[in-house]
């Protein structure tokens, strides 16, 4: 794969870990943008309105780089489950989680402002819930830190103890659409 030098838009430790297992070279640079969230949006768009912004943050700083953003949320019963505010709220998540199955969708965008290429796509992967009890969400949420997670939990962290089932993309719940994203990848004009 030939590819422009690529950005990370991103200071999530979990899509640096999943853009490495791709073997690419990247930089990582945070967009440090607010995230739009509104009801007029469903998750799928808001996300990836999300990762343009992102995107697009970054690109007009290296307008010659590729730059991969993304942007994932919960949602259940048109609810969308951002990250938590405390842990007040996590536990507010996962109990209204529980014993459910919920989507998680990711938006990633791809953007080199300079050829004002640019392409968004948007993956959603189906997790179904165990049923949880209190004393169980709480001692989830004393393994892990909910507050920088969307829908308050980390499937590679102990997702056993929470997770009965998952359709589609693991790495989706991760935060990046891996699979997804290496085709992509493979399609961007040289």
């Amino acid at each position: 794969m030939e590819l422009p030098p690529l950005i990370l838009a991103s200071a999530s430790p979990r899509r640096v870990e999943l853009l490495r297992r791709l073997k690419l070279r990247f930089e990582v640079q945070p967009a440090n943008v607010a995230e739009v969230h509104s009801d007029q949006l469903t998750a799928r768009e808001a996300c990836q309105v999300n990762a343009y912004r992102k995107a697009r943050a970054v690109a007009k700083r290296r307008p010659d780089a590729l730059v991969l953003a993304a942007d994932t949320l919960v949602h259940l019963d048109n609810r969308l489950f951002g990250k938590p505010a405390d842990l007040a709220e996590a536990h507010r998540m996962l109990a209204r989680l529980s014993g459910r199955t919920h989507e998680v969708v990711t938006g990633v965008c791809l953007m080199r402002l300079r050829r004002h290429e640019c392409h968004t796509f948007v993956e959603g992967t189906d997790v179904t819930f165990r049923k949880l009890a209190a004393k169980e969400i709480t001692r989830y949420l004393a393994a892990i830190n909910p507050l920088d997670k969307a829908g308050a939990y980390a499937i590679q962290d102990f997702g056993d103890w929470i997770v009965q089932e998952v359709d589609g993309s693991f790495t989706n719940v991760v935060g990046l659409p891996i699979e997804r994203l290496q085709s992509e990848l493979r399609d961007w004009p040289a």
